[in-house]
């Protein structure tokens, strides 16, 4: 019979209840969102999945889908690229442009840094129809890519942000693109760092104005419209006694660009200060080494299936408490990595703050046959 054991774990924590978290500041700013990238956790938010037009921070998905075409090869930072009528066009559209003409053929490395940097549509169309063939192919992959991750409030109708019917997202669906080029194209990343870029002769800079202001602000994106106003996606990443830690805040309806980057860096400042984020286990460690039954081993070791961040207010580390949840018995065969519970970190009062699956990490390989039929024995005697 399965039944489930709670186990308080080797270096469960101190008691005591978590002091109430910290008031944010005041964010002048329709919806916005703070969140801490070390732990995945949300610091702060209002209105952070209400409706907006996105305006430019459309261009984080139309440049996470140029990333992996490039990372898969279907497209080459050298390679150089034809600029379309379509392209050339964007000019009578009032935006931000590169200014690449049809007589041109810039490399796609240049285009990324156009459509990053200077925010450029032109940009933005040309690695577009590069990708996709067609824009509407290229749109497609977008709306594809935010279904994959659960973006139900997320529709895209254009690569550029300019304002059309349905062309809308949210503060925390921003927020999950921005993350995942951190997360799955680093080597990308480094181009929203870049203050200036030149081409044709143009210098523009990068209209982020916190990479001058904050030497830890190494992105993201700005975007306005008049529909929109002033939006920012900013991210952080300051050193700490145990570590480095990386905060993303987005800003949606700001009035200025001062303003969108004062209320980013509010926020970014806020985050920083009033919470620490602590690293609980690690993935080198087990956590317990529990019975197996029917294994060629009598004991498993078990685990997280990743190191364990959690952000706390500052100072509450200490009133944390760990509890390991399991199914027993476990019997062999086990793979390494197979889940067989959850590790739960909570507050004193039992509100939760962090959940990671419990996994096997070395595998247990089953006994022979007299050793499975005594086991077997046993656990119908247990």
């Amino acid at each position: 019979m399965k039944r489930i054991l709670a186990l308080l774990a080797s270096l469960a924590f101190a008691g005591g209840v978590l002091a109430q978290t910290p008031q944010p500041p005041e964010v002048a700013a329709k919806s916005y969102l703070l969140v801490d990238l070390s732990s995945n956790q949300t610091l702060a938010e209002r209105d952070a999945d209400a409706t907006a037009d996105p305006a430019s921070l459309t261009k984080l998905m139309t440049a996470y889908i140029v990333f992996n075409a490039i990372k898969e090869k279907r497209l080459s930072p050298e390679q150089t690229l034809p600029v379309s009528k379509r392209a050339w066009a964007e000019r009578k559209g009032g935006g931000s442009l590169m200014f690449i003409d049809t007589t041109m053929t810039p490399k796609v490395d240049e285009l990324l840094r156009g459509m990053i940097v200077q925010s450029g549509n032109d940009a933005s169309v040309a690695l577009a129809e590069a990708v996709g063939g067609t824009l509407d192919q290229f749109v497609a992959m977008m709306n594809r890519q935010a279904q994959a991750w659960g973006l139900k409030n997320t529709s895209f109708k254009n690569v550029t942000g300019l304002t059309e019917p349905g062309h809308r997202s949210t503060a925390r669906d921003m927020a999950v693109i921005a993350t995942h080029i951190i997360q799955d194209h680093p080597e990308f990343y480094t181009l929203y760092s870049i203050k200036e870029y030149k081409y044709n002769n143009i210098a523009q800079p990068n209209r982020n104005l916190l990479l001058r202001r904050d030497p830890t602000v190494d992105g993201m994106k700005t975007g306005y419209t008049e529909s929109a106003g002033y939006c920012l996606v900013a991210s952080a990443q300051r050193d700490f006694p145990n570590g480095k830690r990386r905060l993303l805040s987005v800003v949606l309806n700001t009035t200025s660009m001062e303003a969108r980057a004062n209320e980013s860096q509010k926020l970014l400042n806020w985050g920083f200060q009033a919470f620490d984020a602590l690293r609980l286990f690690d993935i080198t460690k087990p956590m317990a080494t529990v019975p197996v039954w029917k294994g060629a081993t009598k004991d498993a070791k078990l685990g997280p299936a990743q190191a364990v961040y959690v952000t706390v207010p500052r100072g509450e580390g200490a009133n944390l408490q760990t509890k390991v949840e399991r199914t027993d018995p476990l019997v062999a065969p086990l793979a390494k990595g197979q889940r067989v519970g959850s590790i739960k970190v909570s507050t004193a009062s039992g509100t939760k703050v962090a959940e990671v699956p419990l996994v096997v990490m070395e595998t247990v390989e089953q006994a022979g046959i007299f050793g499975r039929a005594w086991d077997s024995i046993r656990l119908w005697i247990k």
